[in-house]
């Protein structure tokens, strides 16, 4: 059978800056002479939940003088940060750190417990699906009102409708209401009428998830667009692809505290450790924790032009890249790593020296961080897939320092109907009776 073999592995202890040239960051542009147009000093934000819901006249009735028990929850806390006129400014973080909280502090959908806050400008909120829009209005009048509603006249408003529909590929859909609308054709529609508004500063939540890949290209590419006009944009989102390539600088938020404000690579990097500490643990918990060499800071696909995938196209090359951390020293490090398919059949398989410049090495140091990038040919038929990595000791593939099971899920997609699980290339030949 043929099996996808493994194309050389590069292997390079990362700074600071490699690690940005190795993902493409943009150029840093030097903002420090433009006006400020959001401060905010000391932000704190506390909810408070009741332990028990009362949802139901009969129970409320029954228990009238019952006292509503409730817990407070400290949605931000203490956060402070600058953002200049034509900045492109990242907000990251997991779910529930805040970000979204923040946000409508910015845009006073909701007050602020303390703290000061200061907008020097007029901003429109793109934060939530469908906000601002009237279900029962069709989708021309709802961006002629939204328009009306950011300072256009109704004749500007109105002159834009063909504009949106056309960005939001909805140009069959003007006279369906809203309420009729998909997830998707919502977002496109949001998305598009915000375009057009003309205000100082856009404010972004990550909204556009829903989106189909195609329209989340189309909205990159607007993004790079605004930036290079000089909008201020603050940005919400998981996707440290775009805090790195189209913020100017970012700030990572955690449990509603401001842990890292700054260069949008280290911001990335840092979510990335925090995202992969527990699952780190998880995929490392084959091997005793006094025997871990290594702590892993993230996995993940690429494709041709650096950015990061989840899923491939039939016969286009696999490209995996695994950063970790070097606690301890290993001597002759050793990588290896195994693709499995969705039912747990191992597929292929490949082991390789570390190397730098081509040459494998002879040891690892602790606090080295290391981002080994493996690039195998794609054999694989179309189909759900899981990559696992080892870092091993000593040349030794039953040496392990560090593992990683299942660290990276990907999909493979395609028309092609083969059976099995890899595809072949066959010689063949055939030969008759008569011919000797």
């Amino acid at each position: 059978m043929n099996i996808p073999g493994p194309l050389p592995i590069a292997c390079v202890g990362l700074s600071s800056t490699e690690t940005n040239q190795t993902r493409g960051k943009g150029t840093v542009r030097d903002l420090s002479g433009n006006p400020v147009v959001i401060r905010a000093e000391g932000l704190s934000k506390t909810f408070e939940i009741p332990d028990h819901k009362v949802d139901s006249l009969k129970e409320r009735a029954v228990h009238p003088f019952r006292k509503q028990e409730t817990r407070k929850l400290k949605a931000l806390e203490d956060v402070s940060f600058e953002v200049r006129q034509g900045e492109f400014f990242g907000i990251a973080g997991r779910n529930g750190s805040g970000k979204s909280t923040l946000l409508k502090i910015l845009a006073s959908i909701y007050t602020k417990d303390r703290g000061s806050l200061k907008v020097a400008g007029q901003l429109a909120p793109f934060i939530e699906l469908g906000v601002g829009f009237n279900q029962e209005l069709d989708a021309a009048q709802n961006i002629v009102l939204n328009g009306v509603m950011m300072g256009l006249t109704r004749q500007e408003a109105e002159s834009k409708v063909d504009t949106v529909l056309d960005f939001a590929e909805l140009q069959g859909f003007s006279d369906l209401k809203i309420k009729n609308f998909s997830s998707g054709m919502l977002v496109r529609l949001a998305f598009s009428t915000m375009l057009e508004t003309e205000v100082d500063i856009l404010l972004i939540d990550e909204v556009l998830a829903v989106g189909d890949a195609a329209f989340v290209q189309k909205c990159n590419d607007a993004f790079r667009d605004m930036k290079e006009s000089g909008k201020t944009v603050v940005l919400v989102t998981h996707d440290m692809e775009s805090i790195e390539h189209l913020c100017d600088r970012a700030m990572l938020l955690e449990n509603g505290r401001q842990t890292r404000i700054g260069d949008p690579g280290e911001v990335g990097r840092e979510y990335m450790r925090l995202n992969f500490s527990e699952a780190a643990s998880e995929h490392d918990s084959w091997v005793p924790s006094d025997q871990r060499a290594a702590r892993m800071l993230g996995a993940w696909l690429e494709d041709g032009d650096g950015r990061r995938v989840s899923n491939l196209a039939e016969e286009d090359s696999i490209r995996a890249v695994v950063e970790f951390e070097m606690r301890a020293p290993v001597e002759e490090p050793l990588f290896t790593g195994m693709v499995a398919n969705d039912d747990m059949v191992h597929i292929a398989a490949w082991e390789q020296p570390v190397q730098r410049e081509g040459m494998p090495i002879e040891r690892l140091e602790a606090g080295e961080r290391v981002a080994v990038v493996t690039e195998i040919e794609n054999n694989l038929v179309p189909g759900r897939y899981n990559a696992s990595f080892r870092l091993c000791r000593n040349g030794n593939s039953d040496d392990v320092a560090m593992q990683m099971i299942g660290a990276i899920d990907f999909v493979v997609y395609g028309t092609s109907s083969h059976h099995g699980v890899v595809r072949v290339e066959p010689r063949q030949s055939t030969r008759f009776g008569d011919d000797g």
